[in-house]
């Protein structure tokens, strides 16, 4: 989600990534033109397979400029990559390629270059998570052109289990990814913490999902991060913040969360019950606890 000129703005998952606009952030309007109408010619190149559907944006704006970042992939498999836009102004709807941020490729990397998220520090420095299965959630520091600093290489921040643990849910979706079921980053700084929410267990899967989100937070962008417990997340730790209710949703994951006029807001989606596992957006207030932790109210 991005707001600019008192208007909000989601991009998803969809051919050429699908966009939507608002005015209140409830009632949306699907634009019929996606993002990229050509995709670039290299992501093609990169990733066998690929061919125009694109995966989970994320958007922010830095230094002036509005940066979307995408992920280029085939269900399963880590042969993927994460390519990069720029523009100016969101209403414009031109978009300047910049290129791949990162890639992963089968075999010479224990990680998956999708579900982009920027994140901005203290000290103005943007950085990179991003991560589905596999060795779980990586991160990289970047440079001002918002690709990988030189010298620096991706690290692992979080996982789904402990990597001694001996016995974990079978992958009902892939043979290829594992089960270490974690994607889907997203940080948010408040009042001094880096707060990482990522999504557990499987998306995609209609009514048979079970999808769900969980956060820990860091003094440091880079961790550790720990949940409420203590425990760090690179073994296996989080705190469940949002899940199916079984009453709406079976299921819900990959957030995001936002301070956008005076309100801290988490987004995601989630699986309708009553629309027969259909994805719809989800959007819930975050209010904080005594001791700093989040959690959400009905709207």
């Amino acid at each position: 989600m991005a707001f600019e000129d008192s208007t909000y703005y989601i991009y998803s998952t969809g051919m050429g990534i699908q966009q939507m606009t608002s005015r209140d952030g409830k009632t949306w309007t699907i634009r019929r033109q996606p993002v990229m109408s050509v995709i670039p010619q290299w992501t093609r190149d990169s990733v066998p397979g690929f061919h125009h559907h694109v995966w989970a944006p994320d958007v922010i704006q830095w230094h002036g400029k509005w940066w979307l970042a995408y992920s280029c992939s085939t269900f399963g498999k880590n042969g993927s990559a994460i390519g990069l836009l720029s523009t100016r102004k969101l209403a414009y709807g031109l978009w300047d390629d910049e290129g791949c941020i990162v890639s992963s490729r089968e075999k010479r990397d224990n990680w998956n270059a999708i579900d982009p998220n920027f994140v901005i520090d203290d000290n103005d420095q943007p950085w990179l998570t991003w991560g589905s299965f596999w060795d779980g959630i990586q991160i990289v520091r970047l440079d001002t052109t918002m690709h990988i600093a030189n010298g620096e290489k991706p690290r692992t921040i979080a996982r789904r289990y402990d990597p001694a643990f001996k016995n974990p849910v079978p992958n009902p979706t892939s043979k290829y990814a594992g089960t270490n079921a974690i994607e889907a980053p997203f940080v948010f700084k408040h009042d001094g913490w880096y707060y990482l929410f990522v999504s557990w267990d499987y998306c995609c899967r209609g009514s048979k999902s079970n999808y769900r989100v969980a956060v820990g937070r860091s003094r440091k962008v880079d961790g550790p991060y720990l949940d409420r417990d203590g425990k760090d997340m690179l073994m296996g730790g989080g705190t469940i913040f949002f899940e199916g209710d079984k009453k709406l949703y079976e299921a819900a994951g990959h957030c995001a969360a936002y301070h956008i006029n005076g309100e801290d807001i988490f987004i995601c989606h989630g699986y309708s019950i009553a629309h027969k596992g259909a994805s719809i957006l989800v959007r819930k207030p975050i209010r904080w606890s005594a001791d700093g932790w989040p959690y959400l109210i009905d709207n």
